[in-house]
């Protein structure tokens, strides 16, 4: 489903929805609620309808006593409307959307409901839609990374004004300081604009020409060389070379330190990267959670590099890599847990420390880690899922069905994260010998995904049996 212009719509809707302007200049605010509701349940795709009907939602609360106990509870997603909103989703993403702008109707800040219009205008393809909720989102949440991430990539495939996201990510980068993610979301945004600003999207609606692009051919091709996340082996050395001879002259530009470390990391020069990273973090800005992950992951993939050189035909090859890995598995560990101590409320590092518990076999301590970091709402649901994997690892099974059931039934959209839970919750059920419970789990998938792991094997015995 495209999003559409005024000339895209029927005559009698296009009547209506100048209805509810009319009303909203004149301030009669339930009245206009009403109708550009009616006016989107025909078209779902109106934009500038959903965005008047934002502007009047707005409009309706601005200047309203809101008393403490409501602001806590605004956002709460256990309304009937919201629980329905959600059940209905998967299948009817546009119904799901017209329910949750009635709950905005009335609290037009209630993040569940915003958070359902931006799944259901994804699934419908309407990404400004999707940009109008993520960015009164954003307003509300500007320190969630994952979320101003998410709005600054919908930006750039909405294909409209990036400014209001450029904001968000360079206040939240000047706020945690350097962050891997969120310089690739600046870099990917930073495209996107040059791109419009180039005539690279006039020119795809059939606008504009080719003359005009080729005009800052050299400027273009230098930008891509720079964005581009895996560079090339030459446009890598050409950057080594370029940032190594300007370090000397600028001894204290910690940016250009930052980014000659990310260049020597992807040539394998991991001791010079590391020497890099420990003169940022010996400045003012190495307070920085963004350096932490970064030293990591160079850390970690100097690792990786070791195992990778050791002789597949040497007599102890086994034992080489056994021992580079127990070295990476300790680092790892106590890396994690050296964060998790300089950022006790980060929830997201949580995460991080109960997967490295359990890959290590510490279940007691990944059940303890998994069960805060489900309060993150961008990792509840795997976090839940993995808490689940660690109570059936203890042979706690029905807790492990409880806390899968209770992830599916958070889960609105069947992507691969719901397919995870429900195939997992499958696999509790068989090992509790409930095999009817099992199929069922397994045929969920089978109906939409017959390639999904093993559930295709698993059906064809199920009903080989049967017939047998």
């Amino acid at each position: 489903m495209a999003e559409k212009e005024l000339n895209d719509i029927p005559r009698d809707v296009r009547m209506l929805f100048s209805k509810a302007a009319e009303a909203a200049q004149r301030d009669n605010l339930d009245y206009a609620l009403t109708l550009f509701c009616q006016v989107l349940e025909r078209e779902p795709g109106f934009y500038h309808a959903r965005k008047a009907l934002r502007m009047a939602q707005a409009k309706k609360t601005a200047g309203a006593t809101t008393g403490f106990f409501k602001k806590m509870m605004s956002g709460a997603a256990s309304s009937p409307q919201l629980t329905k909103a959600k059940l209905t989703l998967n299948h009817n993403p546009a119904e799901a959307m017209a329910i949750a702008e009635q709950v905005l109707n009335g609290d037009p800040n209630n993040m569940f409901a915003h958070r359902i219009i931006v799944d259901a205008a994804n699934a419908l393809e309407l990404h400004k839609t999707a940009v109008l909720s993520l960015e009164v989102m954003a307003h509300h949440s500007p320190k969630d990374k994952a979320l101003i991430i998410e709005f600054a990539h919908a930006v750039a495939t909405a294909g409209i004004p990036a400014t209001t996201a450029e904001k968000y990510l360079d206040e939240l980068i000047r706020t945690v300081g350097f962050d891997p993610d969120l310089a690739q979301a600046q870099k990917n945004l930073s495209a996107h604009k040059t791109m419009d600003e180039g005539g690279y999207s006039k020119l795809e609606g059939g606008e504009g020409s080719y003359r005009d692009i080729l005009r800052n051919k050299e400027e273009a091709t230098t930008l891509e060389q720079e964005k581009r996340v895996q560079k090339s082996e030459d446009t890598a050395e050409r950057l080594i070379g370029e940032y190594e001879s300007r370090l000397p002259n600028e001894p204290q530009n910690y940016k250009l330190m930052r980014s000659l470390a990310e260049l020597y990391t992807q040539k394998n020069k991991f001791d010079a990267a590391l020497e890099l990273y420990k003169r940022v973090k010996a400045s003012d800005m190495g307070n920085d959670a963004g350096l932490d992950r970064a030293v990591a992951e160079t850390t970690t993939r100097k690792f990786d590099h070791q195992i990778g050189q050791i002789n597949p035909f040497a007599p102890d090859q086994a034992e080489q890599k056994a021992v580079v890995e127990a070295e990476k598995a300790a680092y790892q560990l106590a890396e994690i847990q050296q964060r998790a101590e300089k950022y006790p409320t980060d929830l997201a590092i949580r995460f991080e420390l109960g997967q490295q518990y359990f890959q290590m076999g510490k279940i007691g301590e990944a059940i303890a880690e998994f069960q805060k970091a489900q309060q993150n709402p961008h990792k509840r649901l795997a976090a839940m899922s993995l808490l689940a994997q660690c109570f059936a690892k203890r042979g706690m099974n029905d807790s492990a069905v409880r806390t899968l059931q209770n992830a599916i039934k958070e889960s609105p959209v069947f992507n691969d994260e719901k397919k995870d839970l429900v195939y997992n919750l499958g696999c509790v059920f068989e090992k509790m010998g409930k095999k009817a419970e099992a199929i069922e789990q397994f045929l969920i998938i089978y109906e939409s995904d017959v390639t999904y792991r093993d559930v295709g094997a698993k059906v064809d015995a199920h009903y080989a049996a049967q017939q047998g």
